[in-house]
């Protein structure tokens, strides 16, 4: 078999629901890490058919590819909008199934492009890898991005993961898009094309295996995280809010441990509203945290009722007692914490509280406790690598450790949990530094800087989980660049492997 010979043709609803079936079984890998290999075979098969495919057909194929993989990956949005945000069932199935299917369409053109590009040579290869590459980058970033279960994730514990300091999560998944597309030539290739293609899977494997530490400690602090499990459904309401925030109040002042952290909105009230709620509720807090030696990070929402108002975190330390330490979140969840723009319609029709935030400053400065610096960041803004990258322009003032306060209570006891876990330890593994997770009902855990959870909670239980964190500093590459260019240098190279792939099919005169 030549490597200009297309797949054999199969009936269409076959090779249709192939890839549909493709898309969503390649999702095991984001919550169980032992599949870590299953996405690269997945993505080799859906190689093999668009070989050889028409551009329109290639396109369908990487659509329904797509569609079935978000699907299957982000079904979990479904519980968000219909058991707390009230929407009716048949109008979240559909929400759900039209996000997928709209955020499929990078694929789908990349997969049409490839199949119009391809020419049967060893460039192909680099080809459908750039093309990869570019449509994960638009999801990730076009309309304020939608990364989640993005193809590195599910690479954390396979030897590509060695790849994160250098390329991030994006490199990573065009990497294993590059060695998926190189094993299809190799299967199909002789003489020198087969050679060709030995080699660019071998440079995949020996780039994978390379070892590389660049950052170092800065020592250790025994930490306390809250997992204060209360239902999303009861977060809000009067009858419930006693309870849970005496809760919360009396752990952060039981702890023993130098650093305290409690959820995203663990006090899900506006100070006025706490004011009259739980009078001297702060001032007894910024009182036990004004020792020397001891600090906490607290979520809260900042703001007036009538006004502008923040998903926040503040710190509190012996430091800060004049003016307590304030981060605002900046990346806001569509529909959930802003609306977009000709969408108030559908946010009409769901009950979300407090469901329109200000933004927070894109650079924000870190809390300094403890001998550390910790750099906080809320939900699901740890799945924008770049942005948590701005930080760490200056290795002077780069987070030594990050702490991550998240409430995915929205989405009950699902796969989101794990997943949202796999995010955090890739981010550890990019910038080497620890991760905090201080969560509503999971996953609350302690990772350090080489992605390894060193402690963590059972998800959906109410408790404190205790552990040591040892900070670190110093900048990977992937920090510096991606903190001085974002993802551009990414673009660009997938950008010219496509421009080269074009020059190189034109036939020579």
């Amino acid at each position: 078999m030549t490597s200009t010979e297309p797949a054999r043709p199969w009936p269409r609803g076959l090779d249709a629901l192939l890839a549909a079936g493709l898309g969503a079984l390649q999702t095991l890998a984001f919550v169980y890490t032992a599949a870590w290999a299953l996405p690269m075979a997945t993505l080799a098969l859906l190689v093999w058919r668009l070989d050889g495919a028409t551009p329109r057909r290639a396109a369908l194929l990487g659509w329904l590819y797509g569609t079935a993989w978000l699907a299957a990956g982000t079904w979990w949005l479904f519980i968000s909008m219909h058991r707390y945000g009230g929407l009716p069932a048949p109008l979240a199935v559909a929400a759900v199934a039209a996000l997928s299917a709209a955020l499929s369409l990078y694929l789908a053109l990349a997969a049409g492009l490839y199949a119009r590009w391809r020419r049967g040579r060893t460039f192909d290869g680099a080809l459908f890898a750039a093309l990869w590459l570019l449509a994960e980058l638009a999801r990730g970033v076009l309309f304020t991005g939608f990364p989640w279960v993005a193809a590195g994730y599910s690479q954390v514990d396979s030897p590509l993961a060695a790849l994160a300091p250098w390329l991030g999560v994006y490199g990573i998944g065009a990497v294993m898009a590059l060695a998926a597309a190189g094993t299809v030539q190799l299967l199909r290739s002789r003489g020198r094309r087969f050679v060709a293609a030995a080699a660019a899977v071998g440079a995949v494997v020996l780039a994978s295996l390379a070892p590389a530490a660049f950052t170092t400690s800065t020592g250790t602090v025994e930490v306390a995280l809250l997992q204060t499990n209360v239902a999303q459904d009861e977060k809000f309401a009067v009858e419930h809010l006693p309870a849970n925030l005496l809760w919360v109040h009396g752990e952060l002042l039981r702890a023993t441990a130098p650093l305290v952290v409690a959820p995203e909105t663990a006090v899900p009230l506006l100070p006025e509203q706490l004011k009259e709620f739980a009078p001297g509720y702060w001032e007894q807090l910024q009182a036990r945290f004004a020792v020397p030696g001891r600090a906490a990070l607290v979520g809260v929402p900042l703001g007036q009722i009538e006004g502008d108002y923040t998903n926040s975190v503040i710190g509190l330390s012996a430091q800060t007692e004049a003016a307590p330490y304030r981060y605002d979140k900046w990346h806001l969840v569509p529909f959930g914490e802003f609306i977009p723009t000709g969408f108030r319609w559908f946010t009409n029709l769901m009950n979300i509280p407090l469901g329109d935030f200000a933004r927070g400053v894109t650079h924000p400065p870190p809390f300094e406790a403890l001998g550390q610096r910790w750099g906080p960041n809320i939900c699901y803004e740890d799945l924008f690598g770049e942005e948590l990258a701005r930080r760490f322009s200056s290795a002077a003032t780069a987070p030594t450790a990050l702490v991550n306060l998240s409430n995915i209570g929205w989405f009950g006891d699902t796969i989101a949990t794990a997943q949202h876990l796999h995010i955090s330890r890739l981010r550890t593994l990019e910038l080497q530094r620890p991760m905090l997770r201080s969560t509503n009902t999971g996953a609350t855990a302690v990772i350090d800087h080489r992605g390894v959870v060193t402690a963590a909670l059972p998800p959906h239980t109410r408790g404190v989980l205790t552990g040591k964190v040892e900070g670190r500093e110093g900048l990977t590459p992937y920090a510096v660049w991606a903190s001085r260019l974002g993802l551009w240098p990414l673009a660009l190279v997938a950008t010219g492997c496509v421009g080269l792939a074009l020059l190189c099919r034109r036939p020579s005169h």
